[in-house]
């Protein structure tokens, strides 16, 4: 009887939870024809938003348990730094060994980030902001979890940089609203004493310190194609760029060699991807280091004594590591690491290990050593995936596809294995320079296993990565021809039997939101939706309403907005001005704090596609800024996102257990 009782029970519940699933994607395309009311759940605005179905929280939660490793930086003890995340956000946790447990070290309800060690000792610095905004203050930690600020109240601090003995800290500053960066300078045993060593005059960030202390080397960033390299004397406090008067470049990273005459740096002078050369500061003659390629050297470093080089290469998005002995010019054997993408390197202080971290389709970021010596790859981190089983994991597909004029546009194409046509989420990278790559990513996996929605991830013309002829094919007026690149994607997709070009959703973030709301604006009649993150709406309000740190460096990129042309342009492509073309529902997603894509663009996209009559669900952070880092935060996204594109998709919710 009890037995009987017990399955009632459980028929019973399952056909609750079927009626609740049914339901969901009928109320949420209730949503989409009239609107809901505005509601705040925490820190959370819920704006034209239906009512988030309890079961779908725990079917999200599966994808949000995968954990990742960031190396940040070694210590004088051969243990290493690491961010990753056990609670709400990323904290810093020490590995003391291969394999050996995380052991966090600082607890804040913010991320925290930018890691480096005090030269031979246990203490360390590290970067952390309050609710997104940006304006991030350095902080050093002490025993026992104590941290002492270090930075100047209500200023945005990047790049510190310690000498090699430990003594003093170098970092760059600037303030609110200003565009110039200062570079400041403090003592390690009187942090609280700060000096202005250099007053800036643009964005300028402090890339290393020589040997003897004597000197710093800085970088002056222009745009991603121009950038200079700067060498300051901290005796004198002057300042000198370094090759002035040569042709237009760009440089990325750089570190003194062994001598201190000299310095390793990576450009595409005289090239069209950029390579390792080596500058000596007295002729300033250049010396290539690696072959002309047509794929970046996208990071390096040196060993601290001056012997070794280690850097990476992104060959279409996966990442190749390569060793040479300086001394002896000879090449060394290099590591076989998984296909994926490199985060960063770095040697051990007595050089004689490097630190991997990588990242890929089939794998969570974790961290290895390659023991130098050895020729032997030791892992040191093993992140979990949390509950998603490594065989449902999927390495993309490399596609080329033609463009209008030609161009075939890369893109990295995710098949879900279900069979039929299925629906199609095309995700676009933000920068504009920036580029899509093969990381781990349990949202991709939810959209292919739990919505069987394949997920292509194109790599439009100005994407880095391709060399800097194609970085410049979307600059100032040639902005629409990027777009364009997503109208021939739609052209592609229409070609695959196993897609359904019926069914195609654009999500995208920051530029990546503006690819989003100006394709939906262009391609409406073949969309079926469309998701905003953090986008920009309008270029002119964009550059008005952008930190002021900002401003001149995308202006560099977009065009600038107080010349007429460009101007006339800005009116005639911003999204916000083609509302009348948006038929399609539209998500729109944005953290309250964003310096970089204010409030005000979501605000205004948001206030013009409704005035049109169209629906939109909007959600809005208060303790958020560029793109949401909070855990909690960051599922509420996720439940809302797939509310939607279950509704725009036209996905039933699978049957509920």
């Amino acid at each position: 009887m009890r037995l009987k009782s017990h399955r009632v029970a459980r028929r019973a519940a399952a056909s609750l939870l079927l009626s609740v699933a049914a339901s969901m994607v009928t109320s949420a395309e209730s949503a989409a024809e009239e609107s809901l009311p505005r509601r705040e759940v925490g820190t959370l605005i819920y704006d034209g938003i239906p009512e988030i179905p309890p079961h779908l929280r725990g079917e999200l939660q599966r994808y949000r348990n995968a954990r990742a490793a960031v190396f940040q930086d070694w210590s004088a003890d051969g243990s290493m730094l690491i961010a990753t995340r056990f609670g709400e956000t990323s904290q810093v946790h020490r590995v003391a060994s291969p394999g050996a447990a995380r052991t966090q070290l600082t607890f804040f309800d913010e991320p925290v980030s930018g890691v480096r060690t005090i030269p031979g000792s246990d203490r360390f610095v590290y970067l952390r902001d309050a609710g997104g905004a940006e304006y991030y203050q350095i902080f050093l930690a002490g025993p026992g979890g104590s941290e002492t600020a270090i930075s100047e109240a209500k200023t945005r601090n990047e790049t510190p940089v310690f000498s090699k003995d430990g003594k003093f800290l170098l970092w760059s500053q600037v303030r609110p609203g200003e565009p110039d960066y200062d570079v400041i300078a403090a003592d390690v045993d009187d942090l609280a004493n700060r000096r202005v060593v250099f007053e800036g005059t643009g964005a300028f960030g402090v890339l290393d310190i020589s040997a003897d202390g004597s000197k710093a080397l800085l970088d002056k960033y222009l745009s991603i194609q121009e950038s200079q390299l700067w060498l300051l004397d901290l005796t004198s406090g002057e300042a000198k760029q370094i090759r002035e008067g040569q042709p237009p470049g760009s440089y990325a990273g750089g570190k003194f060699a062994r001598d201190g005459r000299s310095i390793v740096t990576t450009s595409d002078e005289n090239a069209e991807a950029r390579r390792l050369i080596e500058i000596d500061l007295e002729s300033e003659e250049t010396t290539p280091l690696t072959e002309a390629s047509a794929w970046d050297v996208e990071d390096f470093d040196v060993s601290s004594d001056g012997r070794l080089l280690a850097w990476s290469v992104n060959e279409d998005g996966y990442s190749r590591v390569f060793l040479r002995d300086l001394v002896t010019g000879r090449d060394l054997p290099q590591p076989e690491l998984p296909p994926g993408v490199l985060v960063t390197l770095k040697f051990s202080p007595d050089g004689k290990r490097l630190a991997v971290n990588l990242t890929g389709p089939l794998t969570p970021g974790d961290v290895w050593t390659w023991e130098i010596e050895q020729g032997e790859l030791i892992r040191w981190t093993a992140s979990e995936p949390g509950p998603l089983d490594p065989a449902t994991f999927v390495a993309p597909e490399l596609v080329r596809y033609p463009s209008f004029d030609g161009l075939m546009i890369p893109a990295f194409v995710y098949r879900a294995k279900q069979e039929g046509p299925r629906p199609v989420i095309v995700e676009i990278h933000g920068g504009p320079e920036g580029q899509s790559r093969p990381t781990f990513d349990p949202r991709v996996l939810y959209w292919m296993n739990e919505l069987g929605a394949s997920v292509v991830v194109p790599n439009v013309r100005g994407s880095s990565g391709y060399g800097k002829k194609w970085l410049s094919l979307d600059n100032g007026p040639l902005r629409q021809n990027s777009v364009q690149d997503i109208g021939a994607l739609l052209d592609w997709i229409e070609t695959q039997p196993d897609l359904d070009s019926s069914r195609v959703v654009v999500y995208g973030a920051s530029y990546g939101g503006f690819m989003t709301l100006a394709s939906l604006a262009a391609y409406s009649d073949r969309l079926a939706g469309a998701v905003d993150i953090v986008g920009i709406s309008n270029f002119t309000t964009f550059l008005t309403n952008t930190e002021g740190y900002r401003r001149d460096l995308r202006r560099a990129e977009y065009g600038d907005e107080r010349d007429p042309e460009m101007h006339a342009i800005f009116d005639r492509i911003s999204p916000s001005n083609l509302t009348d073309r948006m038929k399609k529902p539209l998500l729109v997603i944005q953290g309250a704090n964003d310096p970089r894509v204010p409030q005000s663009e979501a605000e205004q996209i948001v206030t013009k596609v409704r005035a049109e009559g169209e629906p939109v669900w909007y959600l809005l952070a208060t303790d958020e800024g560029h793109g949401f880092r909070k855990k909690r935060n960051v599922d509420a996204q996720r439940e809302v996102e797939t509310m939607f594109l279950r509704m725009a998709l036209r996905v039933k919710p699978a049957a509920a257990p």
